[in-house]
C-alpha cells in the first residue's frame, strides 16, 4: 500500500498539473460568472462569493510564499472581474514551488471554493 508523501516531500508531476487544472477550472469559472453573481452569496449561503475567492486567493498567496521562503503579504483588492485572474496566479505559484503538503493544501482550499461557488 502507498502512503501519502509527507509534508515537507517533495512534489511529483502529477500532483503540481492536477492542481494547475483544478485551479483553472475554478478560476475560469469565476470569470465566467457574472459580476453581479460574484458580489453576492450564493443560495443558502452566508459568505458573497467575491468574499469567499479572495479568502481562498489570500489562502494560495500564503501558501506559495512560505514554499518560496518569502514573507507573507496581503493581496492587493482587486476589483471582481480580476478575482479569477489573482486565483490563476496564486493558484499556479503554489503549484510550481510548493511540496507535496502545500499542494494538497492548495487542493483543499481550491475544491472548498468550488463548493462556496
Amino acid at each position: 500500500m502507498q502512503h501519502p508523501p509527507e509534508p515537507g516531500a517533495p512534489a511529483d508531476e502529477a500532483a503540481r498539473s492536477g492542481l494547475r487544472r483544478v485551479v483553472d477550472a475554478v478560476a475560469d469559472r469565476v470569470r465566467a460568472l457574472p459580476l453581479s453573481q460574484l458580489d453576492r452569496a450564493p443560495l443558502g449561503g452566508q459568505e458573497v462569493r467575491a468574499a469567499a475567492v479572495r479568502r481562498a486567493a489570500q489562502e494560495l498567496a500564503d501558501l506559495g510564499a512560505d514554499a518560496e521562503g518569502r514573507p507573507r503579504r496581503a493581496l492587493p483588492p482587486l476589483a471582481l472581474h480580476g478575482l479569477g485572474d489573482q486565483l490563476a496566479v496564486v493558484g499556479h505559484d503554489v503549484a510550481e514551488h510548493g511540496d507535496a503538503g502545500a499542494l494538497r493544501a492548495a487542493h483543499d482550499v481550491v475544491t472548498g471554493l468550488r463548493r462556496a461557488l
